[in-house]
């Protein structure tokens, strides 16, 4: 029997409420309410997928990284009825930057921000998945949850190349570690639902002072103090995956830059129990404009609270055929 046009109505609309409710209970910090929703929207969104991308495994990984950005983000949807309609947007926005470029795939930048929320840190602070989130994070192997961490928290190292280039591996391998960590991450999500969650915003709010102090710190010629502190012993310095060195490479590189005249600016802090990231811009002096790359992220390992290994990514200088162009 084929609905008629009033049937067809009142099931859209029952359908609408139901959504609604639980987009609220998602937002409450409900992950059952999440999965349902997930669930029965998971035909549309593969649909758009498909239509974009065709047959492949480009898919699933548009639909992990859809579902990902639904559970961090549930909190920035204005209209819950209209959750179907976000969720595919998700979905077309991913697909899009695949088709793009592969190697320019920004998950976080791509979905909207409501007025007055820029950063994904401010996204997390709307709703009380963020710390549950962050646990399964911190669950993961670290091979695992460094790619996890750029991919989806930083703010400038999230494509499948920034992240082969800031950990010294090859973007299949990138690619292989996200999709056993999204394997991971949904196991490590459903075990930890009930448990107690460190709090997310106290931590990376203490680390905004830290990067500060650390900077201040250093303009006072004491960032040899502050490595001894607040690094172990053995800290190891480390660039696209090689080793450079240890504390007295670090110290005499922040010295070097500070004398050339070359300040750091924080941009953009990730704070994890197991793993920091601070984003930088590079300020280079008037006469010397090209002295350093315009951004670097020091990405730390914690061991008992302390960084044991410190890797560099430097942002890329913006190519001038690029800038040229009308």
């Amino acid at each position: 029997m084929r609905k008629g046009p009033a049937m067809a109505v009142v099931s859209e609309d029952i359908e609408r409420v139901e959504d609604a409710a639980l987009t609220r209970a998602a937002q409450r910090g409900d992950a059952a309410a999440l999965g349902l929703l997930l669930e029965r929207h998971r035909p549309g969104m593969r649909a758009v997928a498909l239509s974009l991308l065709g047959p492949g495994p480009d898919v699933d990984d548009v639909m992990q990284d859809a579902a990902l950005v639904a559970l961090r983000r549930i909190g920035d949807v204005r209209d819950p009825a209209a959750v179907g309609a976000w969720l595919r947007m998700v979905v077309r926005n991913g697909s899009r930057s695949v088709r793009r470029a592969a190697a320019r795939t920004e998950p976080l930048a791509e979905v909207p921000l409501p007025p007055g929320l820029t950063t994904p840190e401010h996204v997390l602070d709307k709703h009380a998945l963020r710390d549950w989130i962050w646990e399964a994070v911190e669950s993961l192997s670290p091979a695992l949850r460094l790619p996890v961490v750029l991919r989806y928290f930083s703010a400038g190292v999230t494509s499948y190349q920034q992240i082969a280039e800031a950990c010294g591996i090859p973007v299949g391998t990138v690619r292989s570690r996200l999709s056993q960590a999204r394997t991971g991450l949904a196991k490590a999500l459903e075990a930890t639902a009930a448990g107690a969650h460190d709090d997310v915003r106290r931590r990376t709010e203490e680390s905004w002072l830290e990067v500060r102090d650390t900077l201040a710190a250093a303009e006072r010629g004491e960032y040899g103090k502050v490595v001894s502190d607040r690094y172990t012993p053995g800290v190891t310095l480390l660039s696209a995956g090689q080793h450079l060195g240890g504390s007295e490479l670090l110290v005499a590189g922040m010295e070097g830059d500070l004398s050339a005249g070359v300040r750091q600016r924080p941009a953009h802090v990730i704070a994890g129990r197991s793993l920091v990231v601070w984003e930088m811009d590079l300020v280079n002096p008037p006469d010397a404009p090209d002295h350093c790359p315009p951004g670097v992220a020091w990405i730390m390992t914690l061991e008992g609270g302390r960084v044991d290994r410190v890797s560099l990514y430097h942002t890329p200088r913006p190519d001038p055929a690029v800038l040229a162009e009308p």
